[in-house]
């Protein structure tokens, strides 16, 4: 006997793959290995041989090679963004092979991160809380055959472990015990205001367009009273040397100023920055980022002064 209704059991099906493509969480991978090679096509051919349902996302890999603090902050930058249950794997790994741990981060938010235990999950601990940190238990949880490796962790275990806890192979309970003491974090200030001047760093760089971005936050800087049109001198240093001086004017966005010409404006994630309309700050002032880079703003001498 016919299907008195063929199209119910074609959407019966679609209905089926969705829901069990929905069991997985995505999987979002960062490394520094670049994409000339194979290594993250390894990698990625590790997550879907655990589940070829697993929706895999590439979040950079184009990361400076062995720059922690770079791979921090990129985290930073991208995971309030995705979904409760993403699992994001980090592999930015300067001490592969060696005795540093390889963990699991819970955040508060319910996001996961596996990594090297090397400072990289210092700035999402601080931004999505910490639940728990669990050690990956190596012996239990590694790419069968791997075991004479020690180089290419971001294969053998990150990824493997990674995808397995994204699929639902495992539980987050399951990866090993809970890390005694805290994880590994990077020493860096914390953006503040000392009377009318804003003080904080330079964690990176919008690095296609050279715009500096601050770790100043709209919060931070609403402590000012800004206005738009109005002018602040800022001043940036290297180690304590400044390297720019110059005043700026607070616009809404680039095509504020004519081409060619500075500002200081609020970024995709709310952070003071400056920039060229057109052109690279950066490259223009010979400025990088890290933690020997910081950034003084204050009212433009002749500039309103602060309401109470």
């Amino acid at each position: 006997m016919k299907n008195p209704c063929p199209r119910l059991s074609i959407w019966a099906l679609i209905l089926c793959a969705t829901a069990s493509l929905c069991l997985a969480s995505p999987l979002v991978i960062q490394t520094d290995f670049g994409t000339r090679d194979g290594a993250v096509a390894a990698m990625k051919g590790v997550a879907v041989g655990i589940d070829a349902r697993l929706p895999i996302y590439d979040l950079s890999h184009e990361n400076t090679p062995y720059d922690i603090w770079e791979a921090a902050y990129r985290l930073r930058q991208t995971a309030p963004y995705w979904p409760t249950g993403t699992v994001f794997v980090s592999v930015v790994d300067p001490g592969v092979g060696t005795e540093r741990k390889a963990i699991v981060l819970q955040t508060k938010s319910g996001h996961f991160f596996v990594s090297p235990d090397n400072g990289t999950l210092t700035l999402v601990a601080e931004l999505l809380g910490v639940s728990a940190v669990r050690e990956i238990d190596i012996k239990n949880h590694r790419l069968p055959g791997s075991e004479r490796s020690a180089t290419f962790h971001g294969r053998d275990l990150f990824a493997y472990t990674g995808a397995r806890l994204a699929s639902g192979a495992i539980t987050f309970a399951d990866i090993g015990p809970e890390l005694t003491g805290d994880l590994v974090r990077l020493p860096h200030e914390k953006a503040r205001i000392e009377g009318e001047t804003l003080v904080g760093g330079i964690p990176a760089l919008d690095v296609r367009y050279g715009n500096v971005w601050t770790d100043i936050d709209e919060t931070l800087f609403a402590a000012l009273h800004p206005q738009l049109g109005e002018r602040f001198n800022v001043t940036i240093s290297r180690a304590g040397k400044p390297v720019f001086n110059g005043e700026l004017s607070y616009v809404r966005t680039f095509g504020d100023v004519p081409e060619g010409q500075p500002l200081l404006y609020l970024n995709g994630l709310m952070c003071v920055s400056f920039a060229l309309n057109l052109g690279s700050f950066a490259e223009a002032h010979a400025i990088a980022c890290g933690a020997d880079w910081s950034v003084r703003i204050e009212r433009a001498p002749g500039a309103p002064a602060s309401h109470p």
